[in-house]
């Protein structure tokens, strides 16, 4: 038998990162005496990892620029996690669904463009590291929407396509999803819009984590 897993992303689903992404990327440009991009712009980005997301920011610019402004923006937000300026508090409802899923027996995974350093520090934060069993993150993946942080995801936890379910609030992860033949799921409340996830083959759109909970199933 295999087991049941839920693969959530991170920024834009289970926590509300918003705010410290867009501090940290100006700082980043700042140093590099680069005007920032607009929020609109750099949330559209958010989910693609650091290089990826540098060169659909500045896509002129060369790789090795696209590289430098990436370190720029972990020591940015590494200055704000030492000045408490990061803030990532969670979606409505999620805590409680959390529980219950890992309570009725599903497997619990995170795909991400988050650092392991940050991911660890975010969950840890919210007392929810110890509920999940895999953690896929942009230090040892390529960018979504490549497959590989899913089908690393359902080898940790001993799953299958066909009992697995991603979760996410960006085109990036919609189309992640299905090139690893899983069932995706989109959320309303991140930061791509309801119909790009749609058109990005969504199977399905929750509108708050109630719904989310309906569409994921019995275990």
């Amino acid at each position: 038998m295999s087991n049941r897993l839920v693969v959530f992303d991170c920024d834009g689903t289970l926590v509300d990162s918003q705010h410290s992404i867009c501090a940290a990327m100006a700082r980043a440009f700042d140093d590099v005496k680069l005007p920032p991009p607009n929020r609109m712009a750099i949330l559209a980005a958010v989910g693609l990892s650091l290089p990826v997301a540098m060169a659909r920011l500045l896509p002129d610019a060369e790789p090795d620029f696209h590289d430098h402004l990436t370190q720029r923006y972990k020591l940015a937000f590494q200055a704000m996690r030492r000045e408490q300026g990061v803030q990532e508090p969670l979606y409505p409802g999620i805590v409680d669904l959390v529980m219950e899923l890992d309570a009725a027996g599903w497997m619990l995974g995170v795909a991400t463009g988050k650092s392991d350093r940050g991911l660890n520090l975010c969950l840890a934060h919210h007392g929810l590291l110890d509920r999940f069993v895999t953690l896929q993150t942009a230090d040892r993946h390529p960018s979504k929407p490549h497959p590989s942080m899913l089908l690393t995801a359902m080898a940790e936890a001993g799953a299958e396509p066909a009992t697995t379910v991603m979760i996410g609030d960006t085109s990036f992860d919609i189309a992640m999803g299905l090139a690893a033949g899983v069932r995706s799921i989109g959320v309303a409340w991140g930061y791509h819009l309801p119909d790009e996830l749609i058109a990005a083959g969504a199977h399905a759109m929750a509108m708050d984590s109630a719904q989310l909970r309906g569409h994921i199933g019995a275990p």
